[in-house]
């Protein structure tokens, strides 16, 4: 109760007075009116005063010099007797207000308290990683983070090649959105749009050590160094957020291509002002399978799957399918989906399609079979062509795979470590 009554004292501070210094002031001043009631009658307050007053009455008093009698000088001390001393209740403003200002503070401490996660954090997500990305290492790689989400797994329970492509796509677009580069185009930067130019691929070599699974959190870094008088080589590395360990290794060949007249064009020197601050002198993080793709066609091919069509959202702002989309169509034709896992692939891109285009997709297993069929407890490697119905080529693929039991027992060796 006495820190209750310091509290309040804080909030409503009440002046002291003396014990008779009210009385005083009512016989010299004449004191103010008596407390009335809302019917208009005087209060307790002023009964209680007048009988205090009659208690103490010894003599007549006088009024300006003049001896009255008892009654008159009762009236007249009634009339000046003083308000009734202020003490800690009277002076609180109003319970049902301060009652009500207390439980709203309650109220909102209690919201706070509830909304706190008292759950123990991992330490890769205490600040949250899903942004779009920043520019690292002196302005050179651009890093982004990705959750594995439930949709983007398989039966496997792990995240698809179709969804790790799909970050690495992210991740370029974006290096070029937060470098300041990005024109109107996809991907395509202001100079580029001026020549109606944007990017193509034209190779591509994929080497997946691991995949993660739902829930996991992979770190992907990007960067971009000169290939050739023309192209620009684009390489990624995907980390396990937690861990630190590589999960994939990607490095890719891009050329420019006119949008218009859909042909190859050379690398303007206004572009390569743009872009050239920006190259890494590096090799690749993927060493270069200069190895021939072995022509492919229906005899030589084991496995074919036709009649494959694009959808309109296959298609990117670019009107021409998605380059994650033909690695789904190459995979259509393997016959091991079931008992291995993609470890490794290479992509020769030839030319593009559009959405009223009608695929095959053909594969032949060139190692790790016996009298044709696909031994289950070895490697294997496959040989794929996706081409018109008509014959003309899109893309040829060399995919490695490995046992799925394999990675599961956690016996398959970890990559080289990084250079420097």
């Amino acid at each position: 109760m006495m820190v209750a009554a310091a509290a309040t004292n804080a909030f409503f501070p009440v002046a002291s007075l003396p014990p008779e210094s009210g009385a005083k002031t009512s016989s010299k001043l004449g004191g103010g009116p008596a407390t009335l009631d809302t019917r208009g009658t005087k209060s307790n307050s002023a009964s209680s005063a007048r009988l205090k007053v009659k208690t103490h009455a010894q003599a007549p008093s006088k009024v300006n010099g003049t001896r009255v009698g008892v009654m008159e000088s009762l009236k007249c001390e009634n009339e000046m007797v003083s308000p009734a001393p202020r003490t800690f209740i009277n002076q609180l403003p109003d319970w049902s207000m301060l009652l009500a200002a207390i439980t709203t503070m309650f109220l909102a401490a209690e919201k706070q308290w509830m909304m706190l996660d008292w759950k123990p954090r991992r330490p890769d997500i205490l600040i949250d990683p899903f942004g779009l990305g920043k520019i690292v290492q002196d302005g050179l790689v651009f890093r982004q983070n990705f959750s594995i989400r439930s949709y983007e797994i398989g039966a496997d329970r792990t995240a698809s090649i179709e969804t790790l492509m799909n970050h690495l796509q992210e991740t370029a677009l974006n290096h070029v959105k937060t470098a300041g580069l990005l024109g109107d185009g996809f991907g395509s930067t202001p100079e580029m749009c001026k020549k109606n130019l944007i990017w193509v691929v034209t190779k591509m070599q994929v080497l997946v050590d691991r995949y993660p699974t739902w829930g996991d959190v992979v770190q992907v870094d990007t960067w971009v160094a000169a290939s050739g008088k023309n192209g620009m080589r684009r390489d990624w590395l995907v980390r396990d957020c937690k861990t630190g360990d590589i999960l994939t290794r990607a490095s890719s060949v891009w050329v420019m291509m006119n949008k218009v007249t859909r042909r190859l064009s050379k690398l303007p020197d206004e572009v390569r002002l743009e872009i050239g601050p920006y190259f890494v002198d590096s090799p690749p993080v993927v060493d270069e399978d200069n190895r021939k793709l072995p022509k492919l066609d229906e005899n030589t091919a084991e496995y074919i799957r036709a009649g494959l069509t694009p959808k309109w959202s296959d298609l990117d702002v670019n009107q021409h399918v998605n380059n994650v989309k033909y690695i789904g169509w190459i995979l259509e034709s393997a016959p091991i989906l079931e008992t291995h896992e993609l470890s490794s692939m290479t992509l020769e891109y030839r030319r593009e399609c559009g959405k009223d285009s009608v695929l095959q997709s053909l594969t032949a297993v060139s190692a790790g079979s016996d009298g044709g069929e696909v031994v289950d407890f070895g490697p294997v490697e496959c040989q794929h062509l996706l081409r018109l119905e008509g014959g003309a080529e899109i893309v040829k693929a060399r995919t490695e795979w490995r046992p799925k039991h394999v990675n599961g027992l956690g016996s398959l060796g970890q990559l080289p470590a990084e250079s420097g």
